[in-house]
């Protein structure tokens, strides 16, 4: 045994230090870091007695005497203890059983029996040549459970090799260092290398599993991973909600927008029709914010950067918010500098959203007064400095409030301003979608005198670009002699509702209601001048729709995606899938319009 001290010395020294240095650390709370607990205790108590069992035959302790007999019995109790222990962590760890209240029970039971046997059974002692050790049935009886409990650590291992990866490397470490120290015992009696080797695989653990810091990680991923999920299926939960509230919303719009063109209606009718389109707009604005800051928050919202005309953006941008203002007496200036670059390079659709956004925010808390949309730019080299700016004179922001403007969900003064719809997205969205296209957005803000927006974006100018710069035709009559339609949806009220909007042009309309019927139709030789088909259909979708039209000889028809997959972007994806045209539901009348006049006006 007098061999054993160094290692034993060494090993208690090293096994104290990673001791210290773990349970010094904040742990994550699991069956198998509590596991670990009481290994790492067990190892270091196991090495004291081991310690104490050397000092013993140095101080001429009887070898025989009582004393002597209860710490080498207390010895083979703690190394049961601890070989009980790690089997115990090898199956936690490889996820073969989980440890619940029954199961914990019978292992306590396992336990006890198992120990009062190793006091019991009788324990020989033996000295040879000065060489002092353990030897009888007790000794026997623990070395056949440890056979037993290897043969348990091999088959964990080989069946759960995959799942525990790296994990594999102390477990399967400690049983070739087992086999050594058997065989060593075998040929030196007096050696003792127990504490060595159960220490071994203890400080092996602490650094390939159980290091605290390497834990904190792993769970931090865990918690990743589980939250990108979730993230997950909320943007394809609301992204299928969007769908679902768009198809109902489009019978209403539709219909209503039918209404006010009905001259046989009363005008006291069509006032209360308006606020139906009104309330809908509203709900689909709603609809939209919800869509994009889930898709922000689960960084799938991209910035698409291509060739627009900047006239084009500014016409729609004023165009959109004089038709917001209504009956309100607010002048709308426009303040536009004239050497703006025609063609930049950028997201038109983001920078369309975030003004969107900063003007309906100044038309809903403007009461009267004006409001003044002003851009100007600053160009260095090949880059254009858009400065966007919305002033106006309504109702302001208090000086302390103004730093909660960005937050999702955050409408300021509440009571005050209850009659006001809204959810609070639209700044928050709009900062976010500043901080993609890596600009600044900038508030000064007098409380009951109104707000100033400030946004900054560069944008790359376009010296030789290949779009047109062309001005948006406007259309006396519309002349539609002849045009012929064909409608495919899945949905008769979407059915319905296109075709009586198609056909106040005076457009021939055709519908039918799957992908299949449309394919017939055009195999049987049938010619329309447009194809207005809808891509999230059963059994086969518009896009799979488009694809089988494309493969009949001859089918040179214009196909436009009329769907309400009108999530940002979807535009450019149909476009890409090879259609010719893009118009979402609910239909908006305007866009419609355009549609019409684009493929179907003769003139």
């Amino acid at each position: 045994m007098i061999i054993s001290m160094p290692f034993i010395v060494c090993t208690f020294i090293f096994t104290l230090m990673i001791a210290i240095i773990y349970f010094a650390k904040r742990h994550i709370d699991t069956i198998e870091t509590k596991l670990y607990n009481y290994i790492l205790v067990i190892s270091i108590i196991n090495i004291i007695i081991e310690f104490t069992l050397c000092m013993n035959i140095l101080l001429d302790v009887p070898l025989f005497s009582f004393y002597n007999l209860l710490i080498n019995k207390l010895f083979l109790v703690t190394l049961f203890t601890w070989f009980t222990l790690f089997t115990i962590y090898i199956i936690c760890v490889s996820g073969t059983l989980e440890i619940k209240d029954k199961v914990l029970v019978r292992i306590i039971l396992y336990y006890l029996v198992m120990v009062a046997f190793l006091v019991l059974l009788p324990l020989d002692l033996v000295d040879e040549d000065g060489v002092a050790y353990s030897t009888g049935i007790a000794t026997y009886f623990l070395y056949g459970v440890c056979v037993v409990y290897s043969l348990i650590w091999l088959y964990i291992i080989y069946r759960s090799k995959k799942k525990l990866g790296k994990k594999i490397i102390p477990f399967f470490s400690f049983i070739i260092c087992l086999a050594i120290m058997l065989v060593a015992r075998a040929l030196i009696p007096g050696l003792l290398l127990n504490s060595f080797s159960s220490a071994f695989a203890t400080i092996l653990m602490y650094f390939t599993i159980e290091n605290p810091d390497i834990k904190m990680i792993e769970q931090l991923n865990i918690a990743r991973e589980q939250a990108e999920k979730a993230n997950a299926a909320k943007t394809d939960f609301l992204s299928n909600m969007s769908h679902e509230i768009r198809t109902p919303l489009n019978a209403i719009v539709g219909f209503s927008n039918l209404l006010l063109d009905d001259k046989d209606v009363p005008e006291k009718a069509k006032d209360e029709v308006r606020d139906i389109v009104m309330a809908s707009d509203n709900l689909l604005e709603i609809v939209n914010g919800i869509l994009d800051i889930s898709k922000i928050e689960a960084n799938k919202l991209e910035i698409v950067n291509n060739e627009y005309s900047t006239k084009k953006v500014i016409d729609e941008l004023v165009a959109l918010s004089k038709g917001r203002l209504g009956d309100k007496p607010i002048e709308f200036k426009t303040n536009f500098a004239p050497d703006l670059p025609p063609i930049l390079y950028g997201d038109a659709g983001r920078i369309k959203q975030i003004c969107v956004n900063i003007l309906t925010n100044a038309i809903k808390y403007t009461k009267e007064g004006w409001i003044e949309f002003k851009i100007s730019s600053v160009v260095k080299d090949n880059i254009c400095r858009l400065i966007i700016s919305v002033e106006d004179t309504g109702i302001g922001i208090k000086e302390g409030n103004i730093d909660k403007l960005f937050n999702k969900f955050e409408r300021l003064d509440l009571d005050e301003n209850v009659t006001i719809e809204g959810t609070g997205l639209g700044l928050a969205i709009t900062k976010k979608l500043v901080d993609l296209m890596h600009g600044k957005i900038v508030v000064q803000s007098v409380f009951g005198r109104g707000s100033k927006f400030t946004v900054c974006l560069d944008q790359r100018i376009v010296k030789n670009p290949t779009i047109k710069v062309e001005t948006e035709k406007h259309y006396e009559e519309v002349n539609v002699q002849n045009k012929k339609v064909l409608l495919v949806d899945d949905n008769k009220i979407n059915l319905k509702v296109a075709e009586r909007l198609l056909k106040t042009y005076g457009i021939d309309v055709e519908c039918v209601d799957s992908g299949f019927a449309c394919i017939d139709k055009i195999k049987a030789h049938e010619k329309y001048d447009l194809i207005m088909l809808d891509d999230m259909m059963p059994r086969m979708s518009g896009v799979e729709t488009l694809k089988k039209l494309k493969e009949i000889p001859g089918f040179d028809m214009k196909v436009i995606a009329l769907t309400a997959n009108a999530l940002t972007g979807m535009k450019e994806k149909y476009l890409n899938d090879g259609f010719d045209d893009y118009l979402a539901k609910p239909i908006n009348k305007d866009e419609l319009n355009k549609i019409v006049n684009r493929y179907l006006n003769s003139d």
